[in-house]
């Protein structure tokens, strides 16, 4: 919401400046390199490539090849400047000026008025300076403040030139390895599905927050409670700064390893970092909840001193009886109720500040201990620990994707576009997204954080598995790293405490299998193990429990679990043979022939990767191919843009590229008909398509897997997908293009993260066909399912129904059969017919329906037959579409460039495409547009193209 952001800052400019919070985004910056060849206008929030494409020194950087073509930007220093006198001139004699950044990228030297005044080196720490002296004894009458900004990678390339320096034995991406040495988003440096811009700039808002002992504060003398500001940065100015807040909410003797007592009552945590010009002997803090008619009374904390260059850190909490609050439930679960909170911290009887938050109340566990024997024995479970998650007191399945940066810069993302992709989320059914441990931690509001994330999953009733930015290699123990590492940890997990979404805290991201390998493989490998231990297993672990009491914290997104939480030991290695540990499997399976093979499957109790590469669809293409002939599956451009394999050095185009192509090529040539029509756009288009339907197919079937794993011995209550959003337009595996629209994995997690969904296990090594109805709700469900044989032109060959009660988190097996001939239709080939399987049932007070199709030889191999597809449109946006010939198997809509929405049927809302239309049996479907993100506000009917699998080989 950059106006708002804009129109807030004009709010913020100063009258008198005796106390007050000013936005730096208001001055006049300049962009300048090293050399002064460069000086361009500039913004705050921004970054280097931003202020030169603004100011057309560059064309768009996503745009075709400017990956490699812009890489001169990386390889310079950048410095960002601007005058302060706007701000500062009217000062008053007594006020103290405090310099805030909520976020610099990454390397920095800041000085003012021609003072120094840091070297930092953190883009996830928050930088607070009081700049007073500096303002009113200034250099030369210098008056400015400056960034100078030295290219990350050049300084990586520095530090791990020093001989002392440990460089880490793993492989890396494009600009290889030097960012376990920076505290930087990692994927800024390539990753295997975006590109590598290793940006810079002051890329969060930053302010200029002036303090006066005469300011006018809120007088509480007059018997009223003062008006509370909307964030804690803006109850600021006057005479106190609110640095930080914290605000936690759990039970009474709740711990991170402990099992939340439900009926306990509430404890409410308040914590306020302050930098204060008056002290205050006794001040208190007033915590209260409007709706609930509850406040705690003053609370004493401890005393403020006058003091601008520390921080003063302010606690205190009051208990709430547990019945008097609605609980905080994830949206597929019942209701993410929200309450508004008003803090007050009062220095004395006469003045306070005070602003108000929201949160809300839930218990949040993960379940780690291990299996009872006695529930193995009664439930059949393999042996070993548990690994799931709790939600206020009960198991669920926890249904999602993961969640990597938004654009490889950060500065232009906007809360609109965000919301988007969360909303996405909870329109598929999704209840948790993991917040990947190589990117950034994400922010929390508009004003300190340039765009919302954690609010809106609070809002919107979606977990967030958190995690601390370590990813992917092997990072080196020294004092200098770990005094970085502190308060960057610190500051993010006070500021997320108050998200009831938060879910854990991870260490990181797949480190523990690394050196794990590591270990076994290299002769000096126990140092490496003991690293790891150090920063994980004890350094990281104290810092999270010391700041948060109300969820767990793991070493690693993929562990293998503990030995004991307490104290805190890793199980690594230390398994038993046939027991299932942890959350200790991904699936990363790119040999397309075992895409359906279950024994290549995991037993796993939680999976929280497993993903296949897919290409963005045609209209993405058209966003950054600047060349007709560049609309080719292998086309340079294309293929330059594939980064799986990733190159592991600056080599251009990704020489190991057209192993991923391959991947994708080979799975579309096994599972679909292969793209190859007399127009070469067509084709290409096709080719995008395929790879994203196989890549659904391949990804409903895992899903499918490990729900139905509930009822089983690895009793698994977890499947998260890799991944729901892309960074750039390029080769991916992502649910959601760049420009938010949906793939046909989006529309595939919608059907099969449906409360109950029925599906087909077909084990062709054996002829096994076996129908089940798999259910995540907490009461037992009963319905039935109907199954119908089709051949390809639209006949109905044979139905039969059969009811089930399936219990709760479990399973129901609605049919097993074994051998082809006891399953197909009598005296019809398997190319030649289909099984379409429909499920109806009661749950949730409302009636809930499920289709799936089973097709006994792959696409590849039917006999499809032209389907003739009519479309009708209708008024909103709608289309009645009509099979005229025979079956379209994956009938999909498009909607135009510029638009940004999603396709529901008609009738229920949900969302629904690439589905299989059978004549006489018409769907309609309706595009709901996002106005926010369209650029096309009324788009024409005529615009929307149709297609199915019939189109990969017929115009």
């Amino acid at each position: 919401m950059r106006l708002m952001l804009f129109l807030l800052s004009a709010a913020l400019w100063p009258a008198l400046v005796l106390g007050d919070v000013l936005s730096l985004s208001r001055l006049e910056w300049t962009l300048r390199n090293a050399n002064g060849s460069i000086v361009v206008p500039a913004k705050v929030p921004s970054q280097a490539h931003l202020d030169l494409l603004d100011a057309g020194i560059i064309t768009e950087p996503l745009l075709g090849i400017n990956e490699f073509t812009q890489r001169w930007i990386v390889n310079d220093n950048w410095t960002y400047t601007a005058d302060l006198t706007p701000l500062t001139q009217n000062l008053s004699a007594d006020a103290r000026a405090l310099l805030v950044f909520y976020g610099i990228d990454t390397i920095a030297n800041i000085t003012v008025s021609g003072h120094p005044v840091a070297w930092v080196n953190n883009q996830f720490q928050q930088y607070v300076y009081d700049i007073t002296d500096f303002i009113v004894a200034p250099v030369d009458d210098d008056t400015n403040v400056t960034v100078a900004l030295e290219s990350a990678w050049l300084y990586g390339l520095n530090v791990t030139s020093r001989p002392d320096a440990e460089i880490s034995p793993t492989p890396d991406f494009e600009y290889a390895g030097v960012r376990q040495y920076i505290r930087k988003t990692q994927s800024d440096f390539g990753w295997d599905w975006g590109p590598a811009f290793v940006p810079s700039g002051i890329f969060k808002p930053a302010y200029l927050i002036t303090l006066s002992p005469h300011a006018a504060g809120t007088n509480l003398t007059n018997g009223s409670d003062p008006e509370p500001a909307s964030h804690p940065l803006l109850a600021s100015g006057g005479s106190v700064f609110i640095e930080e807040s914290s605000l936690e909410i759990s039970k009474v003797g709740q711990t991170p390893i402990s099992t939340p007592n439900q009926t306990a009552d509430w404890v409410v945590n308040v914590t306020l970092g302050v930098r204060s010009v008056v002290a205050s002997d006794f001040p208190t803090l007033t915590i209260t909840i409007p709706e609930l008619n509850v406040t705690s009374g003053p609370l004493s904390v401890d005393p403020i001193p006058v003091a601008t260059n520390i921080t003063t850190f302010l606690s205190a909490n009051f208990t709430i009886p547990d019945g008097l609050p609605e609980r905080w439930y994830p949206h597929n679960l019942g209701t993410p109720k929200l309450y508004n909170f008003t803090i007050t911290l009062a220095l004395s009887n006469a003045s306070a500040v005070s602003f108000a938050t929201r949160s809300g109340f839930r218990t949040v566990q993960l379940v780690q201990t291990p299996y009872p024997a006695e529930e193995i024995a009664a439930r059949g479970i393999i042996p070993g620990d548990q690994w799931h998650f709790e939600v206020n007191g009960k198991a669920f399945y926890t249904l999602g994707t993961n969640i990597i940066p938004f654009d490889p810069f950060y500065a232009r993302m906007t809360s609109e576009q965000v919301r988007w992709v969360l909303e996405s989320a909870v329109k598929s059914g999704q209840n948790m997204l993991r917040v990947w441990g190589g990117g950034i931690y994400q922010p929390s509001d508009e004003l300190t954080g340039g765009y919302d994330f954690y609010s809106a999953c609070d809002e919107l009733g979606i977990f967030a598995w958190s995690e601390l930015i370590f990813s992917d290699a092997l990072y080196p123990i020294n004092d200098w790293l770990l005094a970085s590492i502190d308060p960057e940890v610190r500051q993010n997990i006070r500021r997320i405490n108050r998200h009831p979404s938060n879910a854990q805290w991870a260490g990181g991201n797949e480190i523990e299998g690394i050196v794990i390998g590591v270990n076994q493989t290299l002769a000096n490998g126990t140092h490496y193990l003991d690293e790891f231990q150090t920063l994980f297993g004890g350094f990281l672990h104290d810092i999270v429990t010391e700041e948060e009491s109300s969820v767990a914290y793991t070493d690693c997104s993929t562990t293998s679990g503990v030995l004991s939480l307490d104290p805190y030991e890793i199980r690594y290695n230390n398994k038993t043979p046939g027991y299932i540990y942890g959350n200790g499997a991904e699936r990363y399976n790119y040999d397309a022939s075992q895409a359906f093979n279950y024994s290549t499957y995991p037993l796993s109790r939680f999976m929280n990767e497993f993903g296949f590469h897919s290409l963005p669809s045609f209209y993405s293409w058209q966003e950054v191919l600047t060349s007709p002939d560049d609309f080719s599956f292998n086309s340079t451009v294309v293929v330059s843009r594939d980064h799986h394999p990733p190159a592991g050095s600056l080599a251009w185009p990704n020489p190991n590229a057209p192993q991923g192509q391959g991947q994708m090529t080979t799975a579309v040539q096994l599972w679909l008909p292969t793209p190859n029509t007399t127009d070469a756009n067509q084709t290409f288009a096709q080719w995008c398509w395929s790879t994203q339907v196989f890549q659904s197919l391949n990804m409903v079937s895992e899903i499918a897997f490990y729900r139905r794993g509930a009822g089983r011995g690895e009793n698994n209550l977890g499947a998260l997908v890799w991944q729901l959003n892309d960074i750039w337009q390029g080769a991916s595996w992502s649910a959601i293009e760049y420009d938010g629209r949906w793939k046909a994995l989006q529309y595939g997690m919608a059907n099969i993260y449906s409360p109950l969904i029925v599906y087909p296990f077909w084990t062709p090594d054996n002829e096994t066909l076996e129908v089940t109805v798999t259910s995540d709700r907490w009461d037992v469900v009963n319905g039935t399912v109907q199954l119908t044989w089709y051949d390809w032109s639209g006949n109905a060959l044979n139905t039969s129904t059969t009811s089930f009660s399936v219990p709760s988190l479990n399973n129901s097996l609605i049919l097993q059969a074994q051998g082809l001939e006891n399953i197909l239709p009598q005296g019809k080939d398997a190319a030649d017919v289909w099984l379409r399987l429909n499920l109806t049932a009661e749950a949730d007070n409302r009636t809930v329906t499920h289709e799936h199709f089973f097709t006994p030889v792959s696409l590849a191999s039917a006999n499809l037959v032209d389907p003739a597809i009519n479309v009708t449109t209708g008024p909103n946006l709608t289309f009645t579409l009509s099979a005229q010939g025979g079956v379209a198997p994956f009938t999909w809509l498009d909607h135009p460039s510029g638009t940004v929405g999603f396709f529901a049927d008609n009738a229920t809302g949900l969302p629904l495409n690439g589905f299989f239309l059978v004549p006489g049996n018409d769907r309609t479907v309706r595009f709901i547009p996002n106005p926010l993100l369209s650029k096309v506000a009324d788009p024409d009917p005529e615009d929307f193209v149709v297609r199915s699998l019939w189109n990969n080989t017929h115009l």
